[in-house]
């Protein structure tokens, strides 16, 4: 018998079923007396130091860089605001309730605010708010953690969901796959399992199956398919271990190719890089052969994080980059914040379509002191190592000019300060159709280009990338998109600029044959695909690829393009 979920990590994973519940009695409603009040509030303080002594526990097996221990102080962070904390204690009084169905309604009035909002990265903060009330509700009842210490054999853990903390001190060794009933595709719990490796799925309903699953009971998790199989057969058994080995064995294989050059059959080199967000993704790239860093999405710094970085920490970071790379090139782009990367601590106003409004280059040009701080810590990092500096969204040269002369000034006040700096190659990310009409009077300027096909995809089609339901009628490979890459590398290679792909496509070993074949220089993709993508590449032929983007760019039809993409 086999249900179905929503894949947020692949892989396949057996293991007994052990299901976790949160310690949340029904909430009684009924009115407090006024005696009553003081000693509810006593409670709730009580349970918020209790839960936030808990959560920083958790932080001491963490180190300060990685995505765990920021996730863990977002929640110590809502849990010390003194607003919130008013905003409980008055609900208390005012309307004669205990604490927990205080808890209850203001958390829930948080998150429904923030599910509203067009910014998915802080809609999806709302399922963390609503994790983090049942936590603090159970605090109040004297529940905080599970003690999942005794574990001595693979397990597949159910729950309604997790939070960072939780996640922070599974044992992992014992983790084979993660269920659960909540979350979304951009949740916390799911970026931690894919980090981890961990097959995942989530909007599992396994508490309200006819069949309750039962502690103990074998389970196979298909990451592949979604699957979640409950006491299967030994044929289906005997099907999916199969699987497991040949998947397993694939990736191995892969191994084969990290430190072969990155060149056709036909001895034609390209540059395979990475694309990351943390430290802790940098101190990865090596293993997979990366031949450094082709996107550093600086952002993710900020989403987590209780205020902007000043100067001196990103500085370190930048250096802490540079050192894992062991001399590697390393490609940061400047802050590219708005439209669905907005920052909770940064002041943002309101606006009706985000996607066409402030954001990437725009927000820096407006922001100089934050734009200036960062290019300050980027200039002293290379004095360290080899960096290109590249600017987001930028549209036309006016924009580019602006950006070059914070950079100058940027060098006049470390100059004036006393501060060593180094030289950066400049480069800018081409997202928009504009950018590649334009891009023949910004070449001269420019050490480098790379084009990022999300939102030049999104831009060029009309169609909101985070909008499932537009995936399928508006994939990345439309013939208008095509036409947009290749304007963009023939006008570099006349310039003799080098240019290179940063976007999402890149990560797709499909798509290499038409990547290579248009003329790009470098290609930057996710860790985790480099060495599928390189196979590709090794295994190919420069002509063979010359000749099928030729006969792809001819297509006129998406359907057409992606069966070509298919058959190469």
């Amino acid at each position: 018998m086999s249900f179905n979920g929503i894949v947020v990590s692949a892989g396949i994973a057996f293991g007994k079923a052990l299901t976790i519940t949160t310690h949340m009695p029904p909430l009684d409603f009924k009115l407090l007396s006024s005696a009553q009040i003081k000693q509810q509030q006593q409670q709730l303080t009580h349970a918020i130091e209790l839960l936030i002594k808990h959560l920083q526990h958790c932080q001491h097996h963490l180190c300060p860089e990685c995505e765990n221990f920021q996730l863990i102080d977002a929640d110590i962070m809502l849990l010390e605001d003194e607003e919130l904390q008013q905003q409980l204690h008055q609900h208390i009084a005012q309307f004669n309730v205990s604490a927990a169905v205080a808890i209850d309604r203001i958390f829930n009035q948080q998150a429904a605010e923030l599910a509203a909002l067009d910014d998915p990265y802080l809609a999806n903060r709302s399922g963390d708010i609503l994790c983090l009330a049942k936590r603090l509700i159970s605090a109040i009842h004297g529940h905080l953690k599970w003690d999942l210490s005794t574990l001595t054999e693979d397990t597949i853990l159910l729950a309604d969901d997790l939070t960072p903390a939780e996640f922070a001190i599974l044992p992992l060794k014992h983790i084979t796959g993660i269920v659960l009933e909540s979350g979304g595709l951009t949740s916390h719990t799911a970026i931690l399992a894919r980090a981890a490796g961990i097959p995942a799925l989530l909007n599992y309903p396994f508490s309200k199956l006819s069949v309750k699953i039962k502690d103990g009971e074998q389970l196979v998790l298909d990451g592949m398919t979604g699957d979640l199989h409950i006491a299967p057969s030994v044929t289906i058994l005997a099907q999916l271990k199969q699987q497991q080995t040949q998947e397993l064995q694939r990736r191995q294989a892969l191994t084969a190719y990290k430190d072969l050059p990155s060149s056709t059959q036909d001895g034609h080199s390209i540059t395979l890089l990475a694309n990351v967000g943390n430290l802790s993704e940098i101190s990865h790239v090596t293993d997979v052969g990366a031949k450094g860093i082709g996107l550093f999405r600086t952002e993710f710094l900020l989403m987590n994080a209780k205020a902007l970085p000043d100067e001196q920490q990103q500085y370190k970071l930048y250096c802490d980059a540079l050192q894992s790379l062991n001399g590697e090139v390393l490609s940061i782009r400047t802050f590219d914040i708005g439209a669905d990367k907005e920052i909770p601590y940064l002041e943002q106003s309101h606006e009706d379509n985000p996607a066409l409004g402030i954001r990437g280059i725009r927000y820096s040009l407006s922001h100089p002191d934050t734009f200036i701080t960062q290019v300050k810590a980027v200039l002293r990092a290379a004095n360290h190592g080899p960096i290109r500096l590249m600017f987001p969204m930028v549209n036309q040269i006016e924009e580019l000019e602006h950006g070059m002369v914070f950079i100058e000034q940027a060098k006049a006040q470390l100059i004036e300060q006393e501060k060593g700096f180094g030289e950066v190659s400049l480069g800018i990310v081409v997202e928009t159709p504009a950018a590649v009409f334009n891009l023949p009077s910004m070449l001269p300027l420019l050490d480098f280009v790379s084009i990022g096909t999300n939102d030049l995809t999104q831009y060029t089609l009309a169609a909101d990338r985070t909008n499932p339901n537009l995936a399928k009628q508006f994939p990345v490979l439309s013939p208008a998109v095509i036409q947009l890459m290749s304007m963009t590398i023939s006008h570099c290679k006349q310039a003799g600029v080098k240019v290179s792909l940063c976007g999402e496509l890149g990560s797709d070993p499909r798509a290499l044959g038409l990547l290579v074949g248009l003329g790009l220089d470098e290609i930057s993709i996710n860790p985790s695909n480099l060495l599928d993508v390189k196979a590709a590449l090794v295994k190919g032929r420069y002509q063979d690829f010359i000749i099928h983007a030729q006969q792809v760019a001819s297509l006129t039809r998406i359907e057409e393009i992606h069966a070509a993409i298919q058959q190469c």
